[in-house]
């Protein structure tokens, strides 16, 4: 039989995608509804925007933000300290082989969105833009 390789040129595997979408829908549910037994974790408003896989599907990357992107590093440093039972109200939701080891990350969408804004209003990119032909005839 064959194996099939996924390079990173292909992207994530369907699968990958939807245990990563699930993974993500369950923490921010148990963060938002406060059931980790931390008051000082807590305190924070925590957006989770992605989690990515790995192919083995053994670690997931999960990209978080505290609302207002305050104490970026302190959210992580908790919410890492908490892993184990972050996996284990994950495993209670899901029915996976294993559940994934969860490393939290810094989610950097919203400075990529800002760095893209500003490129986007810089002069000569506005030129640029503005003087490509248009698609639609």
């Amino acid at each position: 039989m064959a194996h099939k390789s996924y390079t990173s040129a292909q992207g994530p595997s369907q699968r990958q995608l939807r245990v990563g979408e699930l993974i993500r829908r369950i923490l921010s549910e148990v963060l938002s509804r406060g059931e980790v037994h931390d008051p000082d974790l807590n305190r924070f408003y925590i957006t989770v925007g992605e989690v990515q896989m790995s192919k083995d599907m053994r670690v997931a990357t999960v990209h978080v933000m505290p609302l207002g992107g305050k104490d970026v590093e302190g959210a992580i440093a908790l919410l890492a300290k908490h892993q184990g039972e972050l996996r284990h109200l994950i495993g209670k939701q899901m029915i996976i082989k294993h559940i994934p080891e969860l490393r939290f990350r810094p989610d950097i969408t919203f400075d990529q969105l800002d760095e893209t804004r500003r490129l986007l209003e810089d002069e000569r990119v506005r030129r640029d833009v503005d003087a490509a032909p248009d698609d639609d005839a």
